[in-house]
């Protein structure tokens, strides 16, 4: 028979899968950061830096306040505990997930049009900007086109815009044969070669087949979420449909996944054998728009009944939130959201918009505050001013008057 969970018990798997039960440390050092980028797998990227860029918040969540120059070195010198590729999006990802990503590397799963075309129309191109990069690495692709002259950008589309070289460059980091030493201050890659980034132990590692990577991946997914569907776990890595489902099956014939019915979820779900079942829950974070516990909007609404949209991209006059939202986490609950913006030159945290959720408890302003204020000193910033938009706006403003 299979087993059931109640919608608590789901929510609470799932936060002690993500790192919500631990203790926050009381100094952050890399050991820290290496047992959330192992539990994760990854920390997605984001150009977007009105608050903080997003790979900075998944650790600051579960750990608290920590010096971004631990993610930097993790991610930037040797020996690595992160590269870049493409995961659930461009993200920095767990150095020992290298050899799985080879399956997206072969296939080209995900590859769109001017990196395809690249390899098509001007392979000579692609040879060329590999031995410039090995002579020359770590290098950006503004550098690069400068010393091989490259071709005027073509500006007649919308969007990125990307020269030749930089195609060149793309479809040489999604195949694998160029990597990211590290982002410059302008949050530019610069690359290199995988032998001069990745540590030696993990270019030695055998590279699987696809059904061992997508075994792999899928058993990884499982255990970061704790209890997942299908789509949870093929979604998390952005994996294929047929030989992700080849994978549950696979896990499950194993022991590794346990089918569940979870109660208001339509769909059948699978239990992480490793998965813990926490009695309760004691978080107080705020969330990126990017953090794998809510970037599967349709699993956030299924756990935390948390609507989340993310409006950047909608017209000003037409959100309903605003730009930047993050949720706020309070026990096992999200119960509020707000919109925020660092306002560095003035030493400011601006609260553009606060709302609190249905159902939200009495001291959720008073909670908040407090979170705000700890977040505004790990970005640097002197003073949390509340903006008069939103349901939560006038009880949380004396909250973050002054710290606590």
């Amino acid at each position: 028979m299979t087993a059931r969970l109640t919608a608590l018990q789901a929510r609470r798997i799932a936060l002690g899968a993500q790192g919500f039960t631990r203790a926050q440390p009381e100094v952050v050092r890399r050991e820290h950061v290496a047992r959330v980028a192992r539990r994760l797998g990854f920390f997605q990227i984001d150009s977007v830096n009105v608050l903080q860029r997003a790979h900075y918040l998944p650790l600051y969540s579960r750990l608290g306040p920590y010096d971004t120059d631990l993610l930097h070195r993790a991610a930037g010198r040797a020996p690595r505990l992160l590269f870049e590729y493409w995961a659930h999006e461009a993200a920095l990802v767990d150095v020992d997930l290298w050899p799985a990503m080879h399956h997206k590397m072969r296939s080209g799963r995900g590859m769109w049009g001017g990196m395809a075309r690249a390899v098509q129309e001007n392979p000579e191109l692609i040879d060329q900007v590999e031995a410039a990069v090995a002579r020359s690495g770590p290098i950006t692709a503004r550098e690069l086109e400068a010393r091989l002259g490259a071709q005027e950008r073509d500006r007649t589309h919308w969007g990125w815009n990307w020269s030749q070289t930089k195609q060149a460059l793309e479809y040489l980091f999604f195949v694998g044969r160029v990597s990211s030493a590290r982002r410059n201050a302008a949050f530019e890659r610069e690359y290199d070669l995988p032998e001069r980034v990745l540590p030696a132990r993990v270019l030695a590692l055998p590279e699987p087949s696809d059904e061992e990577a997508h075994l792999t991946l899928v058993s990884h997914a499982a255990r970061a979420l704790g209890v997942a569907t299908a789509q949870c776990l093929r979604d998390y890595f952005r994996l294929a449909p047929a030989p992700t489902t080849a994978a549950v099956s696979a896990l499950v014939a194993d022991g590794v996944l346990e089918p569940v019915t979870i109660e208001g979820w339509k769909r059948p779900a699978y239990l992480h054998a490793e998965a813990a079942r926490p009695r309760r829950v004691e978080a107080r974070t705020l969330l990126s728009p990017f953090d794998p516990l809510v970037f599967e909007r349709t699993r956030t609404e299924r756990l935390f009944d948390f609507r989340y949209r993310i409006e950047i991209y909608v017209p000003q006059p037409q959100r309903v939130h605003g730009y930047y939202v993050l949720p706020f986490l309070l026990g096992d609950r999200i119960v509020a959201r707000v919109d925020l913006k660092a306002d560095r030159e003035g030493g400011r945290l601006l609260v553009l918009g606060s709302f609190a959720e249905p159902g939200a408890p009495a001291e959720t302003a008073r909670e908040l505050g407090q979170e705000l204020l700890r977040m505004a000193g790990w970005l640097g910033l002197g003073e949390v001013e509340v903006r008069p938009r939103g349901d939560l706006a006038a009880m949380l403003a004396p909250e973050c008057a002054a710290p606590h």
